[in-house]
């Protein structure tokens, strides 16, 4: 049987977006991103990026809520572009492997994402972690309990899909490798140990 998983809503220009307001959108995204990249999310304020964008801060708040709300529209294109690659990519993250080697890649691939924007990731966590279907983790959680309730038949996709997303979320990996110092490369492995250990005949 064959799934077709909705697109995460991104928080990109909306349908009908005036040409001053895409504008401003692009500006405050594009001072926003050099900011954080240099300071970290929680080391930039609202302010400083409405300065920078020639905006008032009134703008970010209408625009994008809050710090959360700023945080996932920044991570929007990696996350599109990762569910873009399950959906549709190249074996075996995209379809075409086993349920099995498709959780080992979808793992490994998360693992790295959230490592590489875990400030933002974390940023954005009350945001994302909404059951409305919203943020990138709903349609990581579909993913999941599709693939497994294939490689794992008999269990609680539904919950194994939860606690793994629990047990690797961006708190975890941060930790691991910044304050435990461990390589990435384990990090995946323990993921990897996971899904073998459920999967196994």
């Amino acid at each position: 049987m064959s799934f077709e998983l909705p697109f995460a809503q991104s928080s990109g220009p909306a349908a009908g977006e005036r040409a001053d307001a895409a504008r401003n959108r692009e500006r405050i995204l594009t001072v926003a991103t050099e900011l954080v990249g240099e300071r970290g999310i929680h080391g930039v304020s609202m302010q400083e990026i409405a300065r920078g964008a020639g905006v008032g801060a009134g703008t970010i708040y209408r625009r994008f809520g809050d710090r959360a709300g700023l945080a996932m529209a920044l991570l929007d294109a990696e996350t599109i572009a990762f569910q873009e690659s399950l959906l549709r990519g190249a074996p075996p993250l995209g379809p075409g492997a086993p349920a099995d080697e498709r959780l080992r890649a979808f793992g490994r691939g998360y693992v790295e994402l959230v490592r590489r924007h875990a400030d933002l990731f974390l940023a954005a966590e009350a945001l994302d972690l909404k059951d409305d279907g919203s943020g990138p983790t709903s349609f990581y959680l579909t993913h999941l309990a599709v693939l497994l309730r294939e490689a794992c038949p008999g269990k609680d996709a539904e919950l194994l899909a939860r606690l793994f997303l629990a047990a690797f979320g961006p708190a975890e990996i941060l930790h691991w490798t910044e304050r435990l110092g461990w390589p990435l490369d384990r990090v995946q492995d323990g993921w990897v140990v996971m899904v073998d250990a459920l999967s196994a005949r």
